[in-house]
């Protein structure tokens, strides 16, 4: 089933995700629609939230496709380790047609538990690192533009506001 995508505004996207503690057929099903919502909407990564769950459920997959290997699903991430800086253009399904720089750390280790519930780390750099801390900052109630400037962030914040009076939000 592929779902749709929350878009910013919706309370949703702005509030810390419950962990998931039942690891079962249901769990895996929605997994397998993420990654088939994921996909459809032409993203490397996604978390519950954007698409209206709120649980701590992200998945990933910097390839699009191209590496079966490079699917990652990601149960109750935490970053524990963070190395580096990297600055580099972010963009987000929820707040679409948008990009803005975001200096991020260029190397992270994450620990999160995969579809059976097993616990594991994984280090990663360069744009997978940047997709683990973009979706755990979703999965923390964080939207990319947090991490921009203020005055970057307003105007942003004003487009979309006349987009949805327009009614094309």
């Amino acid at each position: 089933m592929i779902y749709p995508i929350v878009k910013f505004g919706n309370p949703v996207l702005e509030k810390p995700a419950e962990k998931v503690t039942v690891f079962d057929d249901e769990l895996k099903k929605l997994i397998d629609d993420m990654f088939e919502s994921m996909y459809e909407a032409r993203g490397v990564g996604l978390a519950a939230p954007q698409i209206g769950i709120s649980r701590r459920i992200a998945v990933v997959d910097v390839t699009f496709k191209e590496d079966p290997q490079a699917k990652l699903v990601l149960i109750n991430p935490e970053i524990i380790r963070t190395e580096g800086r990297h600055t580099q253009s972010e963009g987000c399904l929820s707040i679409p047609e948008f990009r803005e720089n975001v200096t991020r750390p260029k190397i992270v280790v994450i620990r999160a538990q995969d579809v059976t519930g097993t616990v594991f780390e994984k280090t990663a750099e360069e744009l997978l690192a940047r997709a683990f801390q973009h979706e755990t900052d979703h999965l923390n109630g964080k939207l990319y533009i947090s991490h921009i400037s203020a005055l970057k962030r307003d105007l942003m914040k004003r487009k979309i506001r006349k987009l949805m009076k327009a009614g094309e939000w």
